[in-house]
């Protein structure tokens, strides 16, 4: 009973002690960084083969989804030690993005559960991307495509062409996600055929989606470009002026 007693006490003061040290009570954070402009062979490999998993030829289920809104980013910007803000993200009005959504479903017998296109349109850019969602969450659950362009363009101007895609992500199950973006700075000569592949698919399912005849209206009926449609174009200015008299003779 004494040994007992003795070896209870032993064990209660190190819990004891376990729990009143600093280092017990802090938690860890554990960060990956990811290696978006160069990433390695064996990361181009993966992206290469989930892409290439992706049907150019589908027949989609019955059900769909199609959504608009407008959102308002009331959080306050993430201030990072050490890093200066600049003037516009530290004040001025919350930004405010307006966006469509397009979402169809694959049939039963398909490894996808679903695609989903959206289009948002803010101060500074109109984006595109394309989210592809897997069936079994053995390998890669998600593949998304992303095109950005400058919002001083014509969001109609954008559904009418086909951007290029500018950034591929795959979401890994268990493992950190892999992704390729476009970075001035660096030399992705490399990466090209995997950009290419980004884009064909995107355009495909562009047309698959018909995003350039669904998602225009919802954007002029959340106010999207209704201005720049309003406003006439210096040939029809010159149209409705009447005509000048003649001089008198």
């Amino acid at each position: 009973m004494a040994l007992f007693a003795c070896m209870f006490y032993c064990h209660a003061l190190a819990a004891q002690q376990a729990e009143s040290s600093p280092s017990a009570a802090k938690t860890q954070v554990k960060v990956n960084f990811l290696n978006v402009c160069t990433p390695s062979a064996d990361e181009q490999h993966e992206l290469s083969a989930a892409l290439g998993r992706l049907p150019l030829q589908v027949k989609f289920a019955p059900d769909f989804e199609v959504s608009r809104g407008r959102t308002t980013l009331t959080e306050p910007p993430v201030k990072i030690a050490g890093m200066e803000q600049s003037p516009e993200v530290a004040s001025g009005p919350p930004p405010i993005s307006n966006w469509v959504r397009l979402r169809r479903e694959f049939p039963a017998s398909s490894p996808l559960v679903s695609v989903q296109y959206s289009l948002s349109v803010d101060e500074k850019n109109v984006a595109e991307t394309l989210v592809f969602r897997s069936r079994e969450a053995k390998d890669v659950i998600e593949t998304s495509l992303e095109d950005k362009v400058s919002a001083v363009v014509d969001p109609s101007q954008v559904l009418k062409s086909d951007s290029p895609v500018d950034r591929i992500r795959i979401e890994r199950f268990g493992k950190p996600s892999v992704v390729l973006a476009r970075c001035a700075a660096a030399d992705q000569k490399t990466y090209e055929p995997l950009f290419s592949q980004g884009s064909e698919i995107m355009a495909r399912y562009r047309a698959l989606l018909a995003v350039r005849q669904s998602a225009l209206p919802d954007l002029r009926r959340l106010g999207v470009g209704t201005e720049r449609a309003a406003r006439p174009s210096a040939a029809s200015k010159k149209a409705a002026q009447p005509p000048k008299a003649a001089p008198p003779k």
